[in-house]
């Protein structure tokens, strides 16, 4: 007869496991650990499963941590949870350290720094085992705090100019050189850039990467042409892209540091009596969910944050694994997606 389910009284414990499987205790905790089980064979851990599910086995995980110093969680903590660009990034990175046995702790820092650090500080003090940072500045304090507690850390969609840690980020230069090129094809002279903020490396890599295509293309542009976003949001977005228009009268095409100030560059470029792409056409960034749903289609270049995350979550388990393994910077390219914000200029 099969092993019963025993009474939710009584408590199941890993050794029953292993008696009720026929395998040794070792073989059967190799099974139940979801980084481990490939070091056994398949039908081996269908087995051992179904026994530990039959008699109502859970692993306690505080007591592994016990054992092993480690808690298997890793905190993620993202600048603002509602950007739809970070969903993707979330969601990979939770299914990649899932699948290693470690569970994820997500939390907004916000873009105050004290929140930040108070939440790395909280963090900490729940034992995690590593942090993915998508919140840091180009020269971040932070990282000094993460670093003095030996605590491995990734940094995703972002960097430090330091490059202290591992992180995944897209090619941000070639991101916007693609955006300059694809309006210049279309027959745009006078375009102008909305930034990020200057002191995270997506803003200031962009606007780097916008002014070394516009020299490439010999266009010149005034310090007019580029104005700086107070935050990666769709009103900021909106401000910058009416003091665009104000300045720059002849404008025909804005190239956007982000989708959201994309989306914001739309609602200046109604409220100014204009409409795009007819008399602006508009660039975004990121390729966010649904910016193939606004009105128009948003042109945009595509990062790849599944993929991102996918990458910053294995560099995660490394940093875990090998402590002092050497610092790694994975660059992805970006590609042109090719919408209806986009289109030649009135003659």
């Amino acid at each position: 007869m099969p092993p019963r389910r025993t009474s939710s009284l009584q408590s199941v414990t890993l050794r029953d496991v292993a008696k009720s499987s026929g395998v040794h205790l070792s073989t059967a905790s190799r099974a139940l650990d979801p980084a481990k089980r490939h070091l056994i064979a398949d039908a081996v851990v269908s087995k051992i499963v179904a026994v530990a599910d039959r008699l109502g086995y859970r692993r306690d995980p505080v007591a592994a941590s016990l054992r092993t110093r480690r808690s298997k969680l890793v905190g993620v903590i993202v600048p603002d949870i509602a950007n739809p660009v970070f969903s993707p990034i979330i969601a990979a990175i939770t299914e990649t350290l899932s699948a290693a046995g470690y569970s994820t702790i997500v939390a907004d820092g916000g873009q105050d720094r004290k929140r930040q650090s108070a939440l790395v500080g909280e963090l900490i003090a729940r034992r995690v085992d590593g942090l993915v940072l998508a919140t840091v500045r180009r020269d971040d304090p932070i990282l000094k705090e993460c670093l003095n507690e030996d605590l491995a850390v990734v940094l995703v969609n972002r960097t430090d100019d330091s490059d202290r840690v591992s992180s995944v980020v897209t090619d941000d230069n070639a991101g916007m050189r693609l955006a300059v090129d694809h309006l210049v094809e279309l027959g745009h002279r006078q375009i102008g850039h909305i930034a990020g903020p200057a002191h995270i490396s997506t803003g200031h890599l962009r606007r780097q990467g916008f002014e070394e295509a516009m020299a490439a293309r010999g266009l010149k542009y005034s310090e007019r042409a580029i104005v700086e976003a107070a935050a990666y949001e769709r009103e900021a977005g909106e401000m910058a892209a009416a003091e665009l228009l104000k300045e720059n009268p002849k404008l025909t095409a804005i190239a956007a540091a982000n989708d959201l100030l994309a989306l914001g560059a739309y609602r200046a470029i109604a409220a100014a009596g204009l409409s795009c792409p007819r008399d602006i056409s508009v660039v975004g960034h990121n390729d966010m969910p649904l910016a193939d749903m606004v009105e128009p289609p948003l042109t945009t270049i595509r990062i790849g944050p599944r993929e991102m995350g996918h990458d910053a979550a294995r560099l995660m388990i490394a940093r875990i694994q090998e402590p002092n393994g050497a610092v790694k910077r994975v660059v992805l390219s970006p590609s042109l997606v090719t919408r209806t914000s986009t289109a030649a200029p009135k003659q």
